[in-house]
């Protein structure tokens, strides 16, 4: 890594390199925009980017180091933000023809702790429309793709966090998950994406989904620059990782082997991160919960009834304003009786206790998150038989926090294979422990996107 080309710098290495006095922030964001002039318009995964504001802020992070005035932990470092969060002075359009008028007038909670801890604000990043749906052509912003391969589907819905991040454009991102929408991207761009514990990330001008499962949390370059990020977010110091030697990790075979089986490449490299983390020092052992259908079915339940709850003016007034597939995603809501979302929070309390029962005499729990890599963008079916391959909702479900890393490479694909590890809060010093221990045991892959 060089000074020439500071897009690939991590947050920590960002910090290092300022402290050195061999990059300034105003050098960092000038290099990113002139990125993303040349990108960007490949992956449409900006919305929106004030260029003057970003200098300007940039500026003033510069002068301030120079006369020894740092503000924070993120001083200098240029962060995006999701297109369902509020940032003020900027539109909050969601990715949707309804809202393409709505400036914020308040930062959201989030944005206001980044901003104090010294963060410049990069811009407004893709979804999909109000967090749901998929990647649609009838929307008035294209669907974000993938920088592995613009043929396909990044993950979403945090699709332009995940994007940006992977591409260079930006060091880390801001998203939200309520089945999975920092994970998958994560997931589908090879980089570290963590949803924090329920409740953790404050959602105060965050446009909601599903109020009950919603998350906010990082999209990084590392697992140390997710911690850092979470520390800010929640506004609580994170525990610092644990000894991994010894640590017990419940490997969740059965999700991806039985319960929604994945490819053949995916279990391989689920397999050579249980065998690497077991040389590591870690004691690995399978372990059986409730099956992964119940937890996506509860899951989707009470997003759907949620939803439609918070759309369903426009779903019965303006329905054709949507895209295809959020209609298609949200009308099922509508049908969702009391008695039907009652079952599905009384089933949510039950697998949250047995999971929690089941995986006591472990640390943390290992499992798939994608079972296969990201279908083609074009490819419908595909698209929407892809969400419903994955093991992340069930960490929405119970609120545990949960996170993302690469596993490899899919040799068939040439896109990115990931690993998800989740515990509960009260053992995030082992959960980061382990992810990080991962990092540094997982084969040394730092292969980046092949957009020059």
């Amino acid at each position: 890594m060089t000074m020439s080309d500071p897009h690939w710098l991590d947050i920590g290495g960002i910090r290092a390199a300022y402290r050195q006095g061999t990059l300034t922030p105003l050098e960092l964001v000038r290099a990113l925009l002139d990125r993303i002039d040349r990108i960007d318009p490949l992956l449409n995964s900006i919305v929106h980017l004030d260029r003057s504001q970003v200098l300007s802020e940039a500026e003033s992070a510069t002068d301030a180091l120079r006369a020894n005035r740092p503000v924070g932990p993120l001083h200098g470092i240029p962060i995006g933000i999701k297109d369902i969060i509020d940032v003020a002075g900027q539109p909050t359009t969601c990715h949707s023809r309804f809202l393409l008028d709505n400036i914020a007038t308040h930062d959201a909670a989030l944005v206001s702790r980044l901003r104090a801890a010294g963060a410049i604000i990069m811009g407004k990043l893709a979804t999909h429309e109000f967090a749901i749906g998929g990647p649609s052509f009838d929307l008035p912003f294209p669907p974000a793709r993938n920088p592995w391969n613009r043929n396909h589907h990044p993950g979403g819905s945090s699709s332009g966090s995940g994007v940006a991040v992977a591409a260079g454009l930006m060091p880390a991102a801001i998203g939200t998950d309520t089945a999975g929408s920092i994970r998958n991207p994560a997931s589908g761009c090879g980089i570290v994406g963590l949803k924090p514990a329920f409740g953790a990330v404050p959602l105060d001008g965050v446009f909601p989904l599903a109020p009950s499962l919603d998350h906010a949390g990082p999209l990084t370059r590392s697992v140390a620059d997710a911690v850092l990020l979470l520390s800010v977010l929640s506004g609580e110091p994170v525990p610092a990782p644990a000894p991994v030697h010894g640590l017990r990790i419940g490997f969740i075979r059965h999700f991806h082997e039985r319960d929604v089986p994945a490819t053949a490449e995916m279990m391989a490299a689920l397999e050579q991160v249980a065998s690497r983390l077991t040389a590591a020092g870690c004691k690995v052992a399978s372990v059986e919960v409730p099956p992964l259908q119940r937890f996506a079915a509860a899951n989707l339940t009470i997003m759907q009834a949620e939803a439609a709850a918070i759309h369903a003016t426009r779903l019965r007034t303006w329905p054709d304003r949507f895209a295809a597939r959020t209609r298609d995603a949200l009308l099922p809501g509508l049908e969702i009786d009391p008695a039907t979302l009652a079952a599905a929070h009384t089933e949510r309390a039950h697998l949250t206790d047995a999971l929690l029962s089941a995986t006591t005499p472990f640390d943390v729990l290992m499992t798939a998150s994608s079972m296969d890599v990201p279908a083609r963008i074009l490819d419908d079916k595909a698209i929407t038989r892809g969400y419903g391959l994955q093991a992340r909702t069930v960490f929405n479900l119970t609120g545990w926090p949960a996170i993302v890393l690469r596993a490899g490479m899919s040799t068939a694909t040439g896109l990115p294979l990931p690993v998800q590890f989740a515990a509960p809060k009260r053992r995030q010093d082992r959960l980061f422990a382990v992810a990080a221990c991962w990092e540094r045991v997982g084969g040394g892959d730092n292969r980046t996107v092949p957009i020059a």
